[in-house]
């Protein structure tokens, strides 16, 4: 077994380690949609524990809770990928990029942003379609319409075009792509 052996320091050195100025906070990176995303990940995170208490130290679970928490957990995700959309953190393969010339690596990234927004346009549709559907549907345990989760659903795919438009018109402007700006934040250190 390897024993590790670590500098000694003083109690008056741990002490001031404390009083060391902190950064000053950048809140600039975030959107709306990722102080959305936090508090419906806070009222998912509330809504289980809420379950957890109540089956488990009450012996009485609330059976809404399940239903609420599973909800919030299907917004947190598709909200969450509009995050991602916006910030270029899907998971994608730019093997191909790598070896390919410049020249022909800034016209294949700007055909896939085209084919995002194109998918992401159809989905949308799709799922305006699907709401006139199911839209006016309850939920089976909360007296509520299933149409807040959809909605926030069709909201997050039109969020997710407008973000790869947005994307797009950068890529088209800037002499970087935003791959490639992720890429560099990414290598810095700054995920």
């Amino acid at each position: 077994m390897t024993e590790h052996t670590h500098a000694p320091i003083s109690v008056d050195e741990m002490a001031h380690a404390f009083e060391e100025d902190a950064a000053p906070v950048d809140l600039s990176p975030y959107a709306i949609e990722d102080w959305l995303t936090l508090i419906v990940f806070w009222g998912m995170g509330l809504s289980v524990f809420l379950q957890f208490f109540t089956r488990y130290v009450l012996n009485d679970s609330f059976a809404w809770t399940e239903e609420i928490a599973a909800n919030c957990l299907v917004v947190v995700v598709f909200l969450g990928s509009v995050m991602c959309v916006r910030t270029m953190r899907h998971i994608q393969v730019d093997l191909l990029y790598r070896f390919l010339p410049r020249r022909a690596v800034r016209p294949l990234e700007l055909l896939v942003d085209m084919i995002g927004i194109v998918f992401f346009a159809y989905i949308a549709w799709l799922m305006w379609r699907y709401l006139e559907i199911v839209g006016e549907e309850r939920m089976v345990t909360v007296d509520l319409p299933r149409g807040i989760v959809f909605y926030t659903v069709f909201a997050a795919f039109a969020l997710m075009f407008a973000r790869s438009v947005q994307n797009l018109v950068k890529d088209l402007k800037g002499p970087k792509t935003v791959r490639e700006l992720a890429q560099d934040e990414l290598h810095a250190g700054g995920i």
